[in-house]
């Protein structure tokens, strides 16, 4: 599906199911896809950190950008993420998703060595000029280690460059502060930028950052209550915060499973990933809820605390 205008809606990152193996779980992702496009969603990331991107080698990312865009048969566009540490390896990945019929690119700033704003601006234009694909930046500064500016993004967004740009960042003040940059609500639709869509990562705080003005969001827990998301779009579209407000703090509720894990057991990412995963299987969606080596799986107390909090959330697991 060609974006040709904004990207608007709930895109959610979607998880990798893995098998008991660790290759990636075709089948179980296919109905991953269908569970996701059947919630409603109007866009899929494939290969982003809840995809457990930086765990896969080349040919399982290839496997599961593949899968991805065969089973959503262009029904909803698919951003394909293209994250590595250098401009020469992001530019081969990018070379393989549009092979692979990725709608549009997401790719951070180069990472490990120290770039400065002015690399890190030829590093976008250097992979917008050699891939014909809209690229999405993406900010994540915990695991890149460098902010993307407003006034990078401004720049880049201006000359064509950037299409979009999700916020990971975890600063609501710099994501408000990007907004007013880019020309607030109403100036962003008819300034230079009417067709740059700024995406929220922060999952916790969806209604009040559709209310500042950001396009949509891009949930990781999106992968377990889809429809969830939709609904909290739906009523911030329509202006009913109220009910915005409520579906906010049922999903602020589910997201807790996040913390079934025990820090002294096992770093974030294993609690986070490992939770979204079990929930699935718990779902009936994905078959194997194992995460990439070496994160640590859950153990049989923690999987009691996730299924107790989809049952919370009206969300009673099959399994």
């Amino acid at each position: 599906m060609s974006l040709t205008a904004p990207l608007r809606g709930v895109v959610p990152p979607v998880c990798t199911p893995l098998d008991s193996g660790g290759e990636v779980d075709t089948a179980s992702l296919g109905r991953l896809v269908e569970h996701l496009i059947g919630g409603g969603v109007h866009g899929l990331f494939a290969l982003g950190s809840t995809s457990e991107v930086a765990y896969l080698t080349d040919e399982q990312r290839a496997t599961a950008l593949e899968t991805v865009v065969d089973v959503a048969d262009g029904r909803v566009p698919v951003l394909a993420g293209v994250i590595d540490t250098t401009t020469a390896r992001v530019v081969e990945h990018a070379k393989s998703a549009k092979g692979l019929g990725a709608d549009a690119l997401v790719a951070t700033a180069p990472f490990y060595t120290r770039t400065h704003g002015k690399e890190i601006a030829g590093h976008f234009r250097r992979l917008r000029d050699t891939v014909d694909l809209p690229l999405f930046a993406y900010d994540i500064p915990v695991a890149v280690h460098s902010k993307l500016s407003a006034s990078l993004v401004r720049e880049l967004a201006e000359d064509g460059t950037l299409a979009g740009l999700k916020d990971s960042s975890g600063d609501e003040g710099g994501l408000r502060r990007l907004l007013v940059e880019l020309g607030g609500r109403e100036g962003r639709a008819q300034g230079p930028t009417p067709l740059f869509s700024v995406l929220t990562g922060s999952e916790l705080t969806v209604d009040a950052a559709l209310l500042a003005g950001v396009d949509g969001v891009v949930p990781g827990i999106g992968n377990v209550d889809p429809a969830g998301f939709v609904r909290l779009y739906d009523a911030a579209r329509a202006g009913d915060w109220e009910r915005a407000a409520k579906e906010q703090e049922r999903l602020t509720d589910l997201f807790a499973m996040v913390d079934a894990g025990p820090e002294a057991d096992m770093g974030r990412s294993s609690s986070a990933l490992g939770s979204f995963k079990a929930a699935l299987r718990l779902l009936g969606v994905i078959e194997c809820g194992d995460t990439a080596f070496p994160q640590i799986p859950l153990s049989a107390e923690s999987l009691v605390l996730v299924a107790r909090r989809l049952r919370a959330a009206g969300l009673p697991p099959v399994r």
